[in-house]
């Protein structure tokens, strides 16, 4: 199915616009009457980068530094995880991870990051490591993240 071509006429153009020839010309003679030479390449180049720089120094003033109040180093044993049905052992470990975690450093909220996530997964949900070694950082609010170490 192609699609239906639709012949638009200049006068039609015009009226969708709302524009007259006299103001269209108008437009066009401000930009011939605008040359480069009155401007220097620095202010042309200042102008430009001077919204982009307003907006990267703001966020970086939004984002204060994390004070990382502990961070450790585990080697957690996931081969507990190993008993029962072999077809949820990957989901077991991760739920073992969370457990392990929360008795350890009993954080306000725990994430898991993708990489301890895909380690664990790495091999199919039959297959998980027997022990993974982590990093672990707890902030001030009390939220803990598990990296790979």
């Amino acid at each position: 199915m192609a699609k239906k071509e639709k012949e638009i006429n200049l006068d039609d153009l015009e009226e969708e616009l709302g524009e007259s020839e006299e103001e269209i010309e108008e437009k066009i003679e401000e930009i011939e009457e605008f040359s480069l030479d009155e401007i220097s390449e620095e202010e042309e180049i200042s102008e430009i980068f001077e919204e982009e720089v307003g907006v990267i120094e703001e966020a970086e003033e939004e984002a204060p530094k994390e004070e990382i109040i502990d961070e450790r180093i585990y080697i957690i044993p996931l081969a507990k995880a190993r008993k029962g049905p072999r077809n949820k052992w990957a989901k077991k470990s991760i739920r073992y991870l969370r457990e392990f975690m929360t008795r350890h450093f009993k954080p306000e909220s725990l994430i898991i990051s993708q990489e301890v996530n895909e380690r664990i997964w790495e091999r199919g949900i039959q297959k998980p490591p027997r022990k993974l070694k982590v990093r672990v950082t707890k902030n001030i609010d009390g939220l803990c993240v598990v990296y790979l170490a």
